[in-house]
């Protein structure tokens, strides 16, 4: 099975299935001397494990990391460095009844037809589980941004209908802390009360919802990203859209940019007061040419409604007979509150990757 590795500098291989011993990473590219801070690492794993909330699913994990190489004495050593975290609750029973029949919109059918062989138990490598491997890869690739003063904030912004209002963000922390507040991580505190709302009442009737994830760079310099096929957008759309669930990628002002004459459009360059360049609006999301513009950098992520549903559907078996799929087990009736540090960190691996690649060049 080939695509289990990301990036090309900063490049990151991840392992393991959701019921196995455990799932895990590989980093190589990460320069030396960076101070690792596994406090920080745990943090953002612990905001990505399961059972946290009511409004997630209820498998439990600690989701634990264990640095097994590539550091000493707290700092990286430049070689390649191994993190590992173990499953702890599998609970493989609850997928007995899948072994023959194909759940609607998951991976069994396409695996067993490509490979001729699938893990049952939970979608086997195609289960977001194995997300928490990026999650760990992009805290560190967090700390390394943040010696550069890069910054990678996201919030749910919104659930099914349910749109928060636009964001200011002046201080990153502060914004992490305001979102941090409720469980379902939107900034806007009035519109989280009515996501949980909402998304309670999906699950009490055995069913899912999806959302989208807003996510912001700050302070990213000019200069990353690459002019043809290496476009920093590209490589964040490629990010994003192989996270599981994710059906769609904008940046900038997306989708809603083709509705307006390029009068309206074009970002108008001026000189600010601090001396440097900027651009009056932002609709190019902070990459023009694919390339970073120094304007923060802004794009959105849609999720769709997870596939296991508590409901029986109608499906067929490896044979291609008419069968029934009954609903039971553990769902996650929405997973876009989990997904925000999942969502920082595959920002964080492109933006490490391509500060890597430019950080010799003259801007930077």
């Amino acid at each position: 099975m080939a695509g289990n590795s990301f990036g090309q500098l900063f490049r990151i291989t991840t392992f393991g299935e959701s019921h196995g011993e455990a799932i895990g990473v590989i980093i190589d590219g990460c320069p030396a001397g960076l101070q690792v801070d596994l406090d920080y690492i745990q943090g953002e794993l612990d905001k990505r494990k399961p059972g946290q909330s009511k409004i997630t699913t209820q498998r439990k994990e600690s989701d634990t990391v264990k640095i097994l190489s590539g550091t000493f004495e707290g700092k990286t050593t430049g070689t390649p460095i191994a993190m590992l975290i173990p499953n702890e609750d599998q609970r493989s029973k609850d997928y007995s009844h899948n072994v023959d029949v194909f759940r609607p919109s998951h991976a069994d059918y396409t695996y067993q037809t490509k490979y001729g062989i699938r893990d049952h138990r939970g979608g086997g490598r195609s289960s977001a589980r194995e997300t928490a491997a990026r999650v760990a890869a992009g805290a560190l690739a967090k700390l390394l941004l943040k010696t550069q003063g890069i910054e990678i904030v996201a919030h749910v912004s919104s659930v099914g209908k349910i749109n928060a209002p636009n964001v200011f963000i002046s201080d990153p922390l502060e914004f992490i802390e305001e979102r941090e507040k409720n469980i379902v991580r939107c900034a806007d505190p009035a519109t989280a009360e009515e996501m949980i709302e909402f998304i309670d009442s999906v699950r009490k009737d055995g069913d899912t919802v999806g959302g989208k994830i807003s996510c912001y760079v700050k302070n990213c310099p000019v200069g990353l990203g690459e002019p043809v096929f290496d476009k920093l957008h590209a490589d964040l759309g490629k990010a994003m859209l192989s996270i599981n669930a994710v059906h769609g990628f904008e940046f900038g002002s997306g989708f809603e940019g083709s509705e307006m004459r390029g009068s309206e459009h074009n970002d108008i360059f001026v000189k600010s007061h601090l001396g440097d360049i900027q651009t009056i609006t932002n609709f190019s999301g902070g990459i023009q040419g694919g390339i970073s513009n120094g304007m923060p950098i802004e794009f959105k992520v849609a999720f769709k409604p997870v596939a296991t549903i508590m409901k029986n559907q109608a499906t067929i078996d490896s044979e291609g007979n008419a069968a029934e799929i009954s609903g039971k087990g553990r769902h996650d009736p929405c997973v876009v509150p989990r997904a925000v540090p999942i969502v920082e960190a595959m920002a964080a691996l492109v933006l490490a990757d391509h500060w890597l690649r430019n950080r010799n060049a003259k801007l930077i």
